[in-house]
């Protein structure tokens, strides 16, 4: 049997194009793939000097085998400085065919949308949001998809302005408003342009040709309320400021009539935009064409409009706000899943928080205890980051506990953030890299992480944000273009491939033995002070965050100071496959990680000082024996280094916090399901130097995660 191999088995080479002396080798019938897994190589019955055709090679080498490719796209309306890169994987013949979460499992459909239309989102870039959260969160606790990371590096314009059209809407009243927003309710999705028409300009707008050139195809209508709905005094909500909507409608005060009324106008125009747009006589083609041309404000508010159409009724109206009734069609849905989303995360008040929802779900629909409540209830949400802390917030407001006042300022607009309640346990969003860092020890549902272990450097009650530096980026734009050439299983384009050229990879570690190396013992946050002329601000306060793990018996501190990233790594079938041997790596325990300094070289010109991220590596007692602190070293700059963290998921949590600590972003891989050769390939693709190495199988059975 073939041994693993490292890096320094043999010399490098990079192969060249080559043509067989052996016709008959060449023009062999291409081997089946093996019924059973291949557990030695070459296989049985070739030998290493053989070389195989290309059709060959990928029946016993690639098949089964993912594939990942880059896509460059433009963004609309801007220079070509701008863009929007996407990653695409293909080849695997599993059950799982994806490394992204089930959006409904994880309670995340609201945080996407598809601007086609309902069905399924079977491409990153035909959603609203960009980057795409239907690929966001990756199938494991903590983790991002491949498309998302590459889609970090694109280069989206912060806002694009729209001039002023002059078009102004005919003034309406809030009944006038509602009176509409009924009708379209039942308005059939196939009534003719002269029957819109005379809706739209009679009622609405004011058509300036209506005596000599009437305006009554669909194309001027659709042109018209765009241009109508281009005027800057709308609600922007391409804002993040303004993208949880319900704050503008929530318990309005009698002052806040003009606000409530122009945002019920603003909805009405996008829902005539949205009626025309997919009205049955308006051709896929053209309205394809049409939603991929159209300005990102125009696009947020056919999003507004969608999820009211679908989502909300207009039960009874007139010319008072005490006067419009709604009824919300996902109520009793939404209960049930803040319910399961309560239970799953445990939370420390449950009994009384399920009493208070029971009662929630039986009051009518617009008696929602807060604008997050009745965002949450009503399905009012608009895709984007926006969702987490909606639920979260209002399981915070259903909760009676008064210690759940303390928790009342989570803010999509600071993402990174956490809260301690009760002194049981603390919960923190997939963004912040403490939630990332714990999550294999936690549940990962809508964007929230926990229950994770407690800390005695916040209150009983307390809502903390986390300090991350930015790791220097390491995918580039030519990364992402590139990264099908850079990963592929045979390895270059050629016209044989030699059999020696490649070897079959396994783990070191026993998958089957109970790994119990390292231990997590303590969660440490320390506050940040503020400058001495700045007042602090009231609200949540910023802290750094640490951990404590133990190492055979000796406890090591490791900062959290870099927000790295860790990628879910795809899944392949009829592994394990045979690795090109110009795929370097180098394999470490998960115990020998402490002993590696800067893996990478990112930080290579400060690492004779101490900094604030620095904290002295220690002389590691490993499975490899004694390891200096600096005695393992990249001897490549394209190496992985390949970490098998199997065993407990702390070993998991320590390899992820030595990420965040040197700031090295890292593919996170279950053997059970990708193959180590697969996972290295994949780390070429993303252009990441480290490689996590897990087993689902034996440290997770029976853990619905």
């Amino acid at each position: 049997m073939a041994q693993p191999r490292d890096a320094d088995a043999r010399p490098r080479r990079r192969r060249v194009t080559r043509f067989s002396d052996d016709d008959t080798d060449v023009d062999a019938p291409a081997p089946q793939s093996p019924l059973t897994p291949l557990s030695e190589w070459p296989p049985a019955g070739m030998n290493p000097q053989q070389e195989l055709s290309r059709d060959q090679a990928i029946a016993l080498i690639a098949q089964g085998a993912p594939s990942h490719k880059g896509y460059r796209r433009a963004v609309p309306h801007v220079s070509q400085q701008f863009f929007a890169l996407y990653a695409a994987s293909s080849g695997n013949r599993g059950d799982e065919a994806t490394d992204r979460v089930n959006l409904h499992d994880a309670m995340v459909q609201l945080m996407t949308f598809r601007m086609a239309g309902p069905g399924e989102i079977s491409s990153p870039w035909s959603t609203l949001e960009q980057p795409s959260c239907a690929y966001l969160h990756g199938a494991r606790p903590g983790t991002i998809t491949l498309n998302h990371w590459a889609s970090m590096v694109s280069e989206f314009p912060e806002r694009i302005t729209l001039r002023d059209s002059g078009i102004i809407p005919r003034a309406l009243t809030l009944e006038q408003v509602f009176e509409r927003l009924r009708e379209l309710q039942v308005e059939r999705e196939d009534l003719d342009e002269g029957t819109l028409y005379r809706t739209l300009y009679k009622r609405i707008l004011r058509d300036p040709d209506r005596i000599l050139n009437p305006r009554k195809s669909l194309e001027k209508q659709i042109t018209d309320l765009i241009m109508a709905l281009s005027r800057p005094d709308w609600i922007d909500l391409t804002d993040p400021k303004n993208q949880v909507v319900t704050r503008f409608i929530f318990d309005p005060f009698p002052e806040d009539h003009d606000r409530y009324l122009a945002f019920f106008h603003q909805l009405l125009l996008s829902m005539e935009l949205n009626a025309r747009i997919h009205n049955k006589q308006h051709s896929d083609y053209a309205k394809d064409k049409l939603l991929q041309q159209m300005p990102p404000t125009i696009r947020w508010n056919l999003a507004l409009a969608r999820r009211w159409s679908d989502y909300i009724r207009v039960h009874s109206y007139g010319p008072t706000v005490d006067d419009i009734k709604l009824r919300f069609k996902l109520k009793r849905r939404q209960v049930k899943m803040l319910k399961r989303f309560a239970t799953r995360l445990k939370w420390p008040n449950l009994d009384e928080t399920l009493d208070a929802l029971r009662e929630a779900r039986d009051e009518p629909d617009s008696n929602a205890v807060s604008s997050d409540a009745y965002a949450f209830f009503s399905g009012l949400v608009l895709p984007g980051p926006t969702f987490p802390f909606i639920i979260m917030n209002t399981l915070i407001d259903t909760d009676p506990d008064e210690a759940t006042d303390e928790l009342a300022l989570l803010s999509h607009l600071h993402p990174s953030c956490g809260f301690q309640y009760r002194n049981s346990y603390t919960y923190w969003t997939t963004t912040s890299i403490v939630g990332k860092v714990l999550a294999p020890t936690c549940r990962a549902l809508a964007g929230w992480v926990g229950p994770a272990c407690p800390t005695a450097d916040l209150g009983r009650s307390q809502i903390a944000r986390i300090r991350a530096r930015k790791p220097k980026q390491v995918l580039q734009r030519e990364d992402v273009e590139s990264m099908g050439e850079r990963s592929d299983p045979l390895g270059p384009p050629s016209a044989v491939f030699p059999i020696d050229e490649y070897v079959l990879v396994t783990p070191e570690a026993s998958l089957g033995a109970p790994l119990n190396t390292a231990r997590l013992e303590l969660l440490t946050l320390r506050e940040v002070p503020a400058p001495d002329h700045i007042k602090t601000p009231p609200g949540p306060k910023l802290f750094d965050a640490r951990i404590q793990v133990a190492v055979d018996g000796v406890s090591w501190p490791l900062r959290l100071t870099y927000d790295v990233s860790f990628v879910n790594a795809w899944p392949c079938s009829d592994g394990p496959h045979p690795l090109f041997f110009d795929y370097v790596y180098r394999r470490i325990a998960v115990e020998d990680i402490l002993g590696v300094k800067d893996w990478g070289g990112l930080y290579k010109k400060n690492s004779n000082t101490r900094s604030a991220r620095s904290t002295p590596m220690p002389i590691v007692h490993g499975a490899n024996g004694i390891v200096a602190a600096d005695g393992i070293q990249q001897q490549d700059d394209d190496e992985v280094l390949v970490v098998e963290a199997f065993g407990v998921p702390d070993h998991e949590v320590l390899a992820r916090a030595w990420c965040a600590h040197w700031g090295v972003s890292a593919m996170v891989a279950d053997i059970g399901k990708t193959c180590m050769s697969c996972a290295i390939r994949e780390c070429y693709a993303a252009a990441l130097a480290v490689l996590i190495l897990v087993d689902d199988a034996n440290n997770r059975s029976g853990d619905d995660q």
